[in-house]
């Protein structure tokens, strides 16, 4: 054995070669800055200045606003509103763009040009592909003018579908699609652990949200005290429920129907809110529905009860 030699504090250590220094972002070809740098080399009139988001906007574009060729397009052909509609300067015209502008033209709607640099700082730096819409903020309608046109119809059957943790956008707007396509007056919402009325929610509607008032409320369970309290059934729908959505007490009369989401259900104090849990009986195959289609189909039974 070598005898013990004291420590050197690494002066005698061997040295690692170096690899060179390390290379930019936009160099690397894993990097996303590679790919943008790729995409501004292929449209050079996308090139300019970029600025900083906004304070307080978060990444990307918020939720009233639709950016890129396709989702504006489409946006347009849905009906959804518009507030203001911008194209960057400089824009290489497609078929898409094109098609935008033809829209745009046949609705008398205006589409502001804008350096690219100011397109990219209203939609916190957002993908735009030089064009965006920034819907108008949504008007929510009042508890109390819902209830009282509920309660206000001719053939009692006045009907109001309120909302338990549904956080997807989509299925909000889904929801709303389908309480307008069975008569419902009014869809109630919270504020908080809540989708709200964003251009996702405008889209799935279907233009929907045009047509029923949509209700915001700060205090779900509060809300619904309200309701039972004006004359409603408050029935929740729940896998467990005692009896199928068919023999919803109260079908007849003034009814709330609530719809909690597809992973959790209804909350603990909804559930104690409700006057009856109701179910869509399905196969043991299916642990559940999504809540839209739950929705839906309840939506149907109801209404196909009260035509009885």
């Amino acid at each position: 054995m070598s005898p013990a030699r004291k420590g050197s504090g690494g002066k005698g250590r061997r040295r690692l070669s170096g690899r060179g220094p390390t290379p930019k972002a936009e160099d690397r070809v894993y990097h996303k800055a590679y790919r943008a740098k790729q995409e501004r080399q292929a449209h050079p009139e996308s090139r300019g200045p970029r600025t900083s988001r906004p304070s307080g906007s978060g990444r990307g574009a918020g939720p009233d606003w639709v950016v890129g060729r396709n989702p504006v397009l489409e946006a347009l052909e849905s009906g959804l509103p518009v507030h203001r509609a911008f194209v960057a300067e400089g824009s290489e015209r497609d078929d898409r763009l094109r098609e935008i502008f033809k829209y745009a033209a046949a609705h008398s709607l205006t589409m502001l040009h804008v350096p690219r640099a100011e397109l990219d700082r209203l939609t916190g730096g957002a993908v735009h592909q030089g064009v965006a819409i920034q819907l108008p903020e949504f008007e929510y309608a009042d508890l109390a003018d819902a209830m009282a046109a509920a309660l206000g119809r001719d053939d009692d059957h006045g009907l109001l579908v309120a909302c338990d943790g549904i956080t997807d956008p989509h299925n909000l707007g889904a929801i709303i699609r389908s309480a307008a396509a069975f008569g419902a007056d009014a869809v109630v919402i919270p504020e908080r652990r809540s989708a709200s009325m964003t251009a996702a929610s405008w889209k799935s509607s279907a233009g929907a949200a045009a047509r029923l008032p949509v209700v915001r409320v700060k205090n779900l369970n509060r809300a619904l005290e309200q309701m039972s309290g004006a004359g409603f059934t408050v029935a929740g729908l729940a896998g467990e429920g005692d009896t199928d959505v068919a023999g919803t007490p109260g079908v007849n009369g003034p009814l709330v129907l609530v719809v909690g989401s597809e992973g959790q259900g209804l909350s603990r104090l909804v559930r104690e809110h409700c006057d009856a849990l109701v179910a869509i009986p399905i196969t043991s195959a299916v642990e559940s529905l999504n809540a839209s289609v739950a929705t839906a189909i309840a939506l149907y039974e109801v209404s196909r009860c009260r035509a009885d």
